[in-house]
């Protein structure tokens, strides 16, 4: 139910930021079809106004770049420095553990395995034979 109501809260922000965006389009629009019948002095300073603009945009896109640049430099240096020495002891832990779990494998296991067979297989002998009756189940 929160992710109901968080998907339609980004849904209303959405639409209410693409109307104003075409509100400003449409504007811009109207600027440019009035400003095509006026004087030639207000279209030059409305032309300075908009090179100002581009101009400072281009500042800020610029700077945007740079920062993109070192956070990339930056998570490179973690990739290498950070990342790296973690998978190497995650692989070596598994090492480790593979190697403990054959030990325990070979040594413990297998033996209890065959005695656990012996005991069987001479516990049938002795019921075949006589020595021991089989229990009944009800």
């Amino acid at each position: 139910m929160e992710t109901s109501a968080k998907d339609q809260k980004n849904k209303t922000i959405f639409i209410i930021i693409a109307v104003v965006l075409l509100l400003i389009l449409v504007g811009m629009i109207i600027g440019i079809v009035i400003l095509s019948g006026s004087d030639q002095i207000d279209v030059e300073k409305v032309r300075d106004i908009f090179i100002i603009i581009l101009a400072f945009e281009s500042l800020v896109i610029g700077g945007t770049l740079i920062i993109l640049i070192v956070q990339l430099a930056l998570l490179t240096n973690m990739m290498q420095n950070e990342i790296k020495p973690i998978l190497a002891s995650t692989k070596e832990t598994v090492k480790t553990v593979k190697g403990t779990s054959r030990f325990i494998s070979d040594k413990a296991i297998s033996p209890i395995l065959s005695v656990a067979g012996l005991l069987a297989g001479g516990r049938k002998l002795f019921e075949l034979v006589g020595f021991i009756r089989e229990k009944k189940k009800e």
